[in-house]
């Protein structure tokens, strides 16, 4: 069994917070070597979000698979072995500022030469050029620009944000694509490149059909709270006791099932609701009826109800039902690691996606800060 698809590719990150560390993180999960390059003062990441002792809880996951090394970029002889790491890299990937890099002497034009076949990844607000490349970005920033927080939240209220860095995952997730693609330009060429990520961009890449409505259809999205315009049934709905379940009920034959569960054959032929286009006009009043009904049954009946009809839903997890889930068991999705500093493993998501013949893996948790410096300093110098 190998590490995983990435094993034998060296990668060099550089940078701190979120969005370049996650995209390190799923590099490594595939078994990519990650060699993360962090100040003397440590990504500010290892004391983000809930702690223990002074430690985050996050660090283990987000910087799980790496090697730590500390150096001070703004020191001459720390350049140079970052230059050398550059020159032995397949993979560059860094999230400072545009401009930083070269201003350093570590630019892709500057240590290419050296190396033509890097691929040097970046991942910034804006971009690496246009009117606000230098601004500062965050993936809530992001959220706003890439049309997404227009769309959360309820019409009467403003705009809210779900409680994970989505802006910032969602870029992550884009620089791991275009560096897959440009491993596999290189496998073809012999020639890395430059994959340019902005995080507004990201965001706006997953905004569906919003500019052709909008340019051509003449609507304007916006916020229309826990469902979408036009799709229904599809909503959270409470059972008796309580449990919340997410039922998606709007394909026609999915309907007739729901209303043979509800022992309302007569909504399948009520012209409110015959139709997809129907019940979109009348989601308001089928989900009052839907509700009416859910609150009679006790939330696992409901479930059990739903199964039986072949009808698709999920219970609103909260924590603690992950881990109880019999799904998330069976497909091994948590994974507890024993994490230096913590008093009992950690857990975190596992690998994703899962690969027959070369299964990505974790290997080694969040590293204390240059755990391996000296080691790396050794084997590049």
């Amino acid at each position: 069994m190998t590490a995983g698809p990435l094993e034998g590719i060296t990668v060099i990150e550089l940078g701190g917070f979120i969005a370049g560390p996650f995209a390190g993180q799923l590099l490594g999960d595939y078994g990519a070597r990650v060699i993360k390059i962090e100040p003397p003062a440590g990504d500010p990441m290892r004391h983000w979000g809930v702690q223990h002792e002074g430690q985050s809880l996050w660090w283990p996951g987000i910087a799980r698979n790496k090697e730590s090394v500390v150096l001070d970029l703004k020191n001459d002889a720390d350049r140079a072995l970052a230059r050398t790491l550059f020159t032995k890299a397949d993979v560059v990937l860094e999230n400072f500022a545009p401009g930083r890099l070269a201003a350093w002497g570590l630019d892709y034009a500057s240590v290419a030469p050296d190396n033509p076949a890097l691929i040097m990844a970046h991942v910034s607000g804006f971009g690496q050029d246009g009117p606000r490349a230098a601004d500062r970005g965050f993936g809530s920033v992001a959220e706003a620009m890439g049309g997404l927080r227009a769309l959360m939240g309820f019409p009467d209220l403003p705009p809210v944000r779900a409680g994970i860095s989505l802006g910032d995952a969602l870029a992550a997730m884009f620089a791991v694509i275009g560096t897959l693609a440009a491993l596999q330009e290189r496998a073809r060429t012999g020639r890395g490149q430059e994959v340019d990520v902005a995080l507004y961009e990201s965001v706006f890449a997953l905004t569906e059909s919003l500019m052709s409505d909008f340019e051509i259809g003449g609507v304007t999205r916006a916020r229309s709270g826990s469902t979408l315009p036009g799709v229904a049934p599809s909503n959270v709905y409470t059972a008796r006791d309580g449990v919340e379940v997410l039922i998606a009920a709007n394909a026609d034959t999915v309907y007739r099932r729901l209303c043979q569960a509800m022992d309302r054959d007569d909504l399948i032929t009520d012209e409110r609701f015959a139709t997809h286009q129907a019940r979109g006009v009348n989601a308001e009043e089928l989900d009052a009826l839907i509700s009416a009904w859910a609150t009679q049954l006790d939330g696992e009946h409901l479930e059990k109800l739903l199964d039986e009809y072949e009808i698709p839903r999920g219970r609103i997890y909260t924590p603690g039902d992950i881990a109880d889930d019999a799904q998330y068991a069976a497909r091994q999705m948590i994974t507890r690691l024993a994490a230096p500093g913590f008093p009992a493993p950690v857990p975190m998501p596992s690998v994703v996606p899962k690969f027959t013949a070369t299964p990505g893996t974790i290997r080694t948790p969040g590293p204390r800060l240059g755990a391996h410096t000296e080691s790396v300093r050794a084997e590049f110098s």
